[in-house]
């Protein structure tokens, strides 16, 4: 295939725990263009390798999901075969008061990215979340159970996957919980810092779901866009997150027993982690209890076997550890 024949992939978000290893997942697809919320001007254009003799646009890129005239301006630009984005406002507790601003970057933002899509033929990836659920129940949730958010975050997840609905074929979203990398902040790095810090550590134990790497996320991702490139097919929602089920109380112990392991002598404090049950930790938006995925969909539809949450933790904690 000669290099003009690669697809162009335009990848937003790029600096957040799932784009930055989609820059890696996405990169052998073909000419990778990232961007993230400060954009590009043409003349950074003109200095990346993929970019460096192709036309170049009269404007600024934007990168910006708060922009929406921007963001359908830079898809009419570049034109690419692949929209992927990875932006959000994932800020849970702060979008009870933040609701313009929450509703514009995962509801309007993806909507006019899912119409700009279909103008110019591209296919569009996005993910949200299982908060769109109520969190009831003890069964893994599928794609087609009854929608019913508990928070205004959830509420602008759910408005943005029917906004692509309703714009245009060719889109593909994707439903993950719980998740983490070991770029930025997560709730295992906050464990280990704080079992060096304390004797004692509560941590609740009545809501359930699997730990999803920020890795696994990316080279899904990455498998299902080619296969849609290859086949043109596999359109729809879907769901994505590790196998296996636990709770974070269950998720700490098994941070903190396998970095023991692995460190034995780091100056370990905690004596005892204490399950406690989520009112204890009153938050400003309601979590749901049931956070589990059925992902059967997925893994039929492309040939994918997802491994067990224990699996990709137990490689952040060597990461860590290195």
């Amino acid at each position: 295939m000669s290099a003009s024949a690669w697809p162009l992939i335009l990848l937003l978000g790029k600096n957040g725990q799932v784009g930055w290893e989609l820059q890696r997942s996405l990169a052998p697809l073909g000419h990778l263009l990232a961007l993230d919320r400060e954009g590009l001007t043409p003349l950074q254009m003109a200095h990346l390798p993929d970019w460096q003799g192709q036309p170049l646009p009269d404007q600024p890129l934007c990168g910006d999901l708060s922009d929406l005239q921007g963001l359908a301006r830079t898809v009419r630009s570049v034109r690419p075969q692949v929209i992927v984005n990875a932006a959000a406002y994932t800020a849970v507790d702060k979008a009870e008061a933040d609701v313009e601003l929450a509703r514009r970057i995962n509801a309007e933002a993806p909507g006019v990215l899912a119409e700009a899509a279909h103008e110019v033929g591209a296919w569009l990836v996005h993910y949200s979340t299982d908060y769109v659920f109520n969190g009831s129940g003890h069964t893994p949730w599928q794609e087609g159970d009854a929608t019913g958010p508990l928070n205004a975050y959830g509420l602008s997840k759910l408005e943005g996957e029917r906004r692509i609905v309703q714009a245009g074929r060719q889109h593909l979203i994707l439903r993950t919980s719980w998740v983490y990398a070991a770029r930025g902040g997560n709730f295992a790095k906050t464990m280990l810092r704080l079992a060096q810090e304390r004797e004692r550590l509560t941590v609740i134990d009545d809501q359930f779901g699997a730990p999803t790497g920020a890795e696994l996320i990316a080279d899904v991702t990455a498998h299902c866009v080619r296969h849609a490139l290859r086949t043109g097919q596999g359109q729809g929602t879907y769901h994505l997150a590790a196998s296996g089920e636990t709770t974070w109380h269950r998720y700490a112990e098994f941070v903190i027993e396998h970095a023991r392991r692995l460190q034995p002598h780091a100056p370990w404090q905690v004596q005892a982690i204490d399950p406690v049950p989520t009112r204890t930790f009153p938050t400003p938006a309601r979590r749901p209890h049931n956070s589990r995925l059925n992902t059967a969909l997925l893994q039929t539809t492309f040939g994918l076997h997802l491994p067990p949450w224990q699996q990709g933790l137990s490689r952040l904690l060597s990461e860590l550890r290195g």
